[in-house]
C-alpha cells in the first residue's frame, strides 16, 4: 500500500511564522521566503523537497531552509507544522543550503512558543528569538539529506529505488536496466551524489520508514517494505541513525 498523498495546500502569504495543521499526506506548494526557516514537526514527520534532493525530520529533528530556497513541504501523517522566520542577514549556522537538525527539549519548546500566532511581534516573542538563536549556534546537524541525481541513468536507478525501496537487485543488475555498467554506476553515486549506492539505498530506506511509521504502519512491516531481511536488522539500523527504535519513535508520534 503506498504511502497516502492529498493535493498540495497554497504557501500562506507573506508569513514565514506560522503553526498550521497539515493532514497525512497533505503539504504545502513547492515556494520560496525572503528570509530562512527553521520548520519543526511537533507531531508527525514532515519532509521538504527541493532541486538539489529531498530531507526528512520526525519530531526529533527540525528542517533549516535558507532564504530564497524554492521547497515544497509534505506530511506524513497527521503534522502539526511550526514554521520560525529569521532574518536572512542572520545565519546562526552559516548554512547555505537545507539541513536536518537535532532538536534538543529546549529548543523545540522555543520552536514551538515563537510559532504561535502573534508572538513574533511581542517583547516576550523578540526575548524568545534570541534565545532560540543562540541555541542553533549549537545545534548539531544531522546526515539525513537524500540528494537527487542529474544523470538519466542514475537518476532511473533512483527512481526505481523510491518507487520500491524493497527491490534488492543489485547495481549491476539495475545497469542492465538502464543501460550502464555497474563501475559507471558506482562513480557516478560518488559524483553526483557523494556516497555510495548501498549508503544511498539505506537513506532511502530510513527516509521511508519515516514516512511509513507516521502512518501508523507496524514496524515489522515497515521492515518488510523498506527492504530489511528481518525486524531486528530494520531495529538495529534506525537506531544508530535516530537514536531510538521505531517503536519507540511510533509511539511519539
Amino acid at each position: 500500500m503506498p504511502i497516502s498523498r492529498q493535493p498540495l495546500a497554497e504557501p500562506p502569504s507573506g508569513e514565514s511564522t506560522i503553526t498550521r495543521h497539515l493532514p497525512a499526506g497533505g503539504g504545502v506548494r513547492a515556494h520560496r521566503h525572503d528570509v530562512h526557516q527553521i520548520v519543526y514537526a511537533g507531531r508527525g514527520v514532515l519532509s521538504v523537497t527541493t532541486d538539489a534532493g529531498s530531507w526528512v525530520a520526525p519530531a526529533t529533528r527540525a528542517l533549516w531552509i535558507p532564504a530564497g530556497t524554492v521547497h515544497e513541504h509534505r506530511a506524513h501523517g497527521r503534522t502539526v507544522l511550526h514554521a520560525v522566520g529569521i532574518p536572512a542577514d542572520t545565519n546562526p549556522l552559516g548554512l547555505d543550503r537545507p539541513a536536518v537538525l537535532a532538536v534538543a527539549p529546549l529548543l523545540r519548546e522555543l520552536i514551538i512558543a515563537y510559532s504561535r500566532p502573534g508572538a513574533e511581534h511581542t517583547d516576550e516573542g523578540l526575548r524568545i528569538r534570541a534565545v532560540l538563536l543562540d541555541q542553533l549556534r549549537h545545534t548539531p546537524r544531522q546526515a539525513l539529506h537524500l540528494p537527487m541525481p542529474r544523470d538519466p541513468r542514475l537518476a532511473a536507478v533512483c527512481d526505481l529505488l523510491r518507487a520500491d525501496p524493497a527491490d534488492s537487485r543489485t547495481l549491476a543488475e539495475f545497469g542492465a536496466g538502464v543501460g550502464a555498467g555497474a563501475r559507471t554506476l558506482t562513480r557516478l553515486f560518488g559524483a553526483e551524489l557523494g556516497m555510495t549506492f548501498p549508503q544511498w539505498r539505506t537513506q532511502l530506506r530510513l527516509h521511508h520508514a519515516l514516512c511509513l511509521l507516521a502512518e501508523d504502519v507496524p514496524v515489522t512491516t515497515v521492515a518488510h517494505r523498506c527492504g530489511w531481511a528481518s525486524a531486528s536488522a530494520f531495529i538495529d539500523v534506525f537506531r544508530r541513525a535516530f537514536g531510538d527504535t521505531p517503536g519507540a519513535h511510533r509511539a511519539a508520534g
